[in-house]
């Protein structure tokens, strides 16, 4: 009979890692449906049949989990962004793409997004040191490469300083998100006459998404 090495797991923490990603995944799915507010010690433990007092063996806290919450949601993020083909692949597609995952995905798990923006941050200086940094912060990094790569290839303008022409598209990106969550018929809101007939065509929320992103990288091209 081997013993464990240093690396491997033992019985015991492989059973307190499967418990406590149990815990997340209800957790996950508790807080998809009803929000931040929907979602509490006492409730998921109700959930999964725990006490209050067995979860917290796992999780000090309720932000403790919706950290973890958070996390998980730009990890998806991260896993769902597409890879530019080197070989054939068009630098300006592959932007577009990729700004139009982090809406999608932002909307289609709109607490998740609100949250992880919620609050005041503490100011801090983020070097671009992607092992030491969140899954948050990875997408922003993801978002700077690709900016600074674009600009290598002559996709976007020489002249364009990278880290704030991704903060800027961000931003942008951000606005609409929060648009879009908070008015769920925002493609009514203000209408104006025909020119939505044309819109309407392209499929809503869709053409908004499609425009917003178009114009953005229109906006830093050569």
């Amino acid at each position: 009979m081997s013993l464990p090495t240093e690396t491997e797991p033992t019985p015991a923490q492989r059973r307190h890692s499967k418990i406590r990603q149990m815990i997340l995944s209800v957790a996950d799915r508790v807080f998809t449906r009803d929000g931040e507010a929907g979602l509490s010690i006492r409730k998921l433990a109700e959930e999964i049949d725990y006490s209050p007092g067995a979860i917290y063996k796992y999780f000090d806290s309720k932000q403790a989990l919706l950290d973890e919450l958070k996390e998980m949601f730009f990890e998806r993020l991260l896993e769902e962004l597409p890879v530019f083909d080197e070989n054939s692949g068009d630098y300006t597609e592959f932007a577009k793409q990729s700004i139009e995952t982090y809406i999608r995905l932002a909307l289609d798990a709109p607490h998740h997004y609100e949250t992880a923006f919620a609050g005041s941050a503490e100011a801090k200086s983020v070097t671009l040191d992607i092992a030491a940094a969140s899954a948050k912060e990875r997408a922003f990094f993801g978002l700077y490469d690709m900016i600074q790569k674009g600009i290598e290839r002559g996709a976007f303008q020489s002249d364009l300083d990278a880290l704030h022409t991704a903060k800027s598209i961000w931003a942008a990106s951000h606005g609409l998100v929060m648009l879009m969550i908070h008015f769920p018929n925002f493609e009514n809101v203000f209408e104006m006459g025909p020119g939505r007939s044309q819109a309407a065509d392209m499929g809503m929320p869709n053409a908004i998404i499609s425009r917003h992103v178009d114009l953005l990288i229109r906006g830093i091209g050569p």
